[in-house]
């Protein structure tokens, strides 16, 4: 059985959709399926084509066992909307003309949304490759970007919430990253199968041992008992991390207490004039670094704080960065309401929330933690149990297999039947 999947963001870039990508794709190749991608030339988050793939049109390379396409995008520095229409529909036809004339017939076609621009590209390769469109959805765009305040033009709005629900009308399958992108697709499209494709970690990339280093916290002048805590991700709108700025600024006498982001994306700048202005010298930015050393680092650190806006669209959001904090047994400070909440506070008892953008109730938090430290071990140990046995990527994928394989068969009867 062959899988094309079409995505704009796909290694040896780095980010959530990349990874998760990724595992989906080499377990269905382990598996017996064969699996292709097509992509852009890689240059996320930093918008600049990476030195290898630089002043080409077409790349094919083999990456983790995978023939993996890329095509030619624009990228640009400018945060204007015209830059990026023009990053998205320049994808939409390079993928287009790369797919039709470098990839032969498939039997299904995965296509990762955002941007849900590339769905048209994705339904024409479907008809022209007689396959079943799989259309993924990892945030509900337009919606997103409207309450984000990214997008205001009310005509690209309109034609966006058409060209949503276009796409979900012609795919063979849809699936979402939370529970909540999937109640809501389904409630408003009852008529379509809808999948929960959850996101996870590959426990097999996680030492099952947890050794701590202190090389790291050494290295960069941190004492054995200051208590850390980590942001690592992208430095986006959708975060809000301004509140961990205003929290290190509640707790500038707690000198013990450190705060540590690290990453990079379209609101750094903001993010580094608000610690000059505050003089915040308990905050440190660290740029993007290998997810090697990346899980090296957290085991270092003592709390990863995970936020969102205080928006009711994330309410069901599960933020990708959780799954490897908690397989590294680190506890949570999650300032995301509804989905992730109810699964990793409540039911995990993986860390505390705070109020989303409520610095205070942040800096309440910290220090309870930061007071009962035995207490954030059990917490870790909860965490890494709990995303064990419910979020590793083995058995996302046997359950996502499972789908196509039940599909296949359903399809052998009625040729059986039919001749």
């Amino acid at each position: 059985m062959k899988i094309l999947i079409l995505t704009q963001y796909f290694p040896p870039e780095t980010g959530a959709p990349q990874n998760r990508l990724f595992q989906l794709a080499t377990r269905l190749q382990k598996n017996g399926f064969e699996v292709s991608v097509l992509t852009a030339m890689p240059n996320y988050p930093q918008m600049k084509i990476f030195k290898p793939y630089r002043g080409k049109i077409y790349v094919r390379e083999e990456f983790g066992g995978l023939v993996v396409h890329h095509a030619w995008i624009y990228t640009g520095k400018s945060k204007s909307i015209v830059s990026r229409i023009f990053n998205y529909f320049s994808f939409v036809i390079t993928s287009f003309f790369t797919g039709w004339m470098k990839i032969g017939k498939v039997n299904y076609l995965l296509c990762e949304s955002p941007p849900l621009f590339l769905g048209i590209t994705a339904f024409l390769l479907s008809r022209l490759k007689s396959s079943k469109l799989i259309f993924n959805v990892s945030d509900l765009w337009p919606e997103s970007a409207e309450k984000l305040g990214l997008v205001k033009n009310k005509l690209l709005l309109r034609m966006s919430t058409k060209l949503e629900e276009f796409l979900y009308k012609k795919s063979y399958l849809i699936s979402g990253q939370t529970q909540g992108i999937v109640n809501n697709i389904s409630s408003r499209f009852p008529g379509r199968q809808v999948f929960w494709l959850k996101n996870g970690i590959d426990m097999n990339s996680i030492p099952e041992q947890l050794v701590d280093s202190t090389e790291w916290r050494s290295k960069q002048g941190f004492l054995p008992d200051d208590f850390l805590l980590l942001y690592a991700g992208i430095i986006g709108h959708a975060q809000g991390l301004e509140v961990i700025l205003k929290t290190a600024d509640l707790l500038r006498n707690s000198a013990r207490i450190k705060f540590i982001l690290i990453g990079d994306g379209p609101v750094k700048g903001q993010l580094l004039e608000l610690k000059e202005n505050l003089l915040l010298e308990q905050v440190f930015f660290f740029p993007t670094m290998p997810r090697k050393d990346l899980l090296s680092m957290i085991r270092t650190i003592d709390v990863a704080i995970i936020p969102l806006k205080k928006l009711d669209l994330f309410k069901g959001a599960i933020p990708s960065k959780i799954f490897e904090n908690m397989a590294l047994r680190r506890p949570l400070l999650l300032g995301v309401e509804g989905e992730a909440k109810d699964l990793f506070i409540d039911q995990a008892n993986a860390g505390l929330a705070f109020i989303p953008e409520d610095a205070q109730d942040l800096a309440d938090k910290i220090n309870w933690m930061n007071i009962h430290r035995e207490r954030i071990e059990e917490m870790g140990e909860n965490g890494f149990q709990f995303v064990r046995d419910n979020f590793n990527w083995d058995m996302i994928e046997k359950d996502f297999r499972e789908i196509l394989l039940k599909d296949e068969d359903s399809e052998s009867g009625m040729e059986k039947i039919n001749f």
